[in-house]
């Protein structure tokens, strides 16, 4: 019989409640959500979900990552991560310094390469390598971007900083994440691109998703879609502008906003008609087949768990789909199949999870409330079972 980690999600959150001096009844009632919810999610019973944790956060005024307990310290330092976040911190904040004396920079299209190969190995799910080159490459960039001054320099510099983001938001660093959305946007200014521009919207707008504040979501997807309207038309602008209703749609859901969700759905779906299957375009892996996608996390957001396993089902990923984003969507679907009963499907899901981006799924909160999830409902599961949960750094109590 399995037994949760002593320091699942439920029981920070409980921890964080009684620091407050409110009642189970009392978070409830600020949070929005059902008594019976808050409580079984507490001791375990349910994984806590995207919308209950951004509910919670927002009555306890407390970051997402704080209730997840991110970002996973132990398990970084076992990985010997955590020593590669100061060196992107301290890259980050000489973006205003003018050229660096002791750098000689490298051929813009040398570098504008480099940048491109650190986007592939995030899509790739090798976060260790873009973690340990980014820093040193944004170094150099900026040199590069503050000596030439040209646009291409701009842009290429933009790259790096939105690579910074990337692995600040797949490792659990929010408040560096927000800090290369700052620089990235910088850059962007400077390279007078309004594509870019639109682009730094949608992905603050993904950061306040993550954190549960929709309003402000949707207040800057519209913004971005405002941005947009500066560029020329083309296939690179269509592509941003359908994964932005993307972005919406998801963000609907997670607020329970049915409609608008489908909405934002449906004009993705137009757009992703015209452009096609356009994977690298900005790393988006926007067209037909993310529509899907989105679609099975949209009806996961509505608590329609069945039809999104159905509409999971219906769907086969394109064989040139970056493993970043496949993983991610294993992970979506072992989550519905496990709200479904269906644990023997969630656990094969989770396991493909971590077989194509292991990296990612490590430190993928919901690679972890899944397993959470299954460990609670103590079924008979394989031996292989615990073995994942030791790899995730979650190894059930004795």
């Amino acid at each position: 019989m399995h037994a949760l980690p002593e320091d699942h999600t439920g029981v920070r959150l409980a921890r964080l409640r009684r620091e407050r001096h409110l009642t189970q009844r009392a978070l409830s009632d600020l949070a929005a959500i059902p008594y019976s919810t808050l409580t079984k999610t507490e001791q375990g019973v349910l994984p806590a979900t995207p919308h209950v944790v951004a509910a919670c956060a927002r009555a306890l005024r407390v970051e997402v990552a704080t209730i997840m307990g991110q970002p996973y310290a132990n398990e970084l330092r076992a990985d010997e991560l955590d020593v590669l976040i100061r060196p992107i911190r301290e890259s980050l904040d000489v973006y205003d310094l003018g050229p660096d004396p002791d750098i000689r920079p490298r051929r813009p299209e040398e570098l504008l390469d480099e940048a491109q190969a650190l986007c592939a190995a995030v899509r790739a799910g090798e976060i260790k390598r873009a973690a340990s080159d980014v820093a040193g490459l944004i170094e150099e960039g900026t040199t590069a971007a503050h000596a030439d001054g040209t646009t291409g320099g701009w842009l290429t510099l933009a790259s790096l900083y939105r690579t910074a983001y990337d692995v600040a938001t797949k490792l659990g660093f929010p408040d560096l994440a927000q800090l290369s959305l700052a620089r990235m946007d910088w850059a962007a200014q400077r390279g007078s691109d309004a594509v870019l521009g639109g682009m730094y919207q949608y992905l603050r707008a993904l950061m306040y998703l993550r954190e549960g504040k929709y309003r402000t979501g949707q207040r800057l997807v519209s913004m971005g879609l405002s941005t947009l309207q500066r560029a020329e038309e083309s296939r690179e602008l269509q592509v941003v502008r359908g994964q932005m209703h993307l972005g919406a749609a998801v963000m609907a859901g997670r607020a329970h906003n049915e409609e608008q969700a489908l909405e934002h759905l449906g004009e993705a779906e137009r757009i992703a008609a015209k452009t096609g299957e356009s994977v690298q375009v900005h790393w988006l892996a926007f067209g037909p087949a993310n529509v899907r996608v989105h679609r099975v996390s949209v009806l996961a957001e509505l608590d329609k768990y069945g039809e999104a396993v159905e509409a999971g089902d219906r769907l086969s990923i394109p064989r040139d789909w970056p493993k970043s984003r496949t993983s991610h969507h294993f992970a979506e679907i072992a989550r519905a199949q496990m709200w479904t009963g269906k644990t023997d499907a969630s656990f094969k899901s989770l396991l493909m999870a971590r077989r194509t981006a292991p990296q990612q799924a490590k430190y993928h909160p919901t690679v972890r409330e899944t397993y959470a999830g299954l460990e609670s409902a103590r079924r008979r599961l394989p031996d292989s079972f615990l073995s994942y949960g030791a790899w995730l750094g979650t190894p059930a109590s004795r």
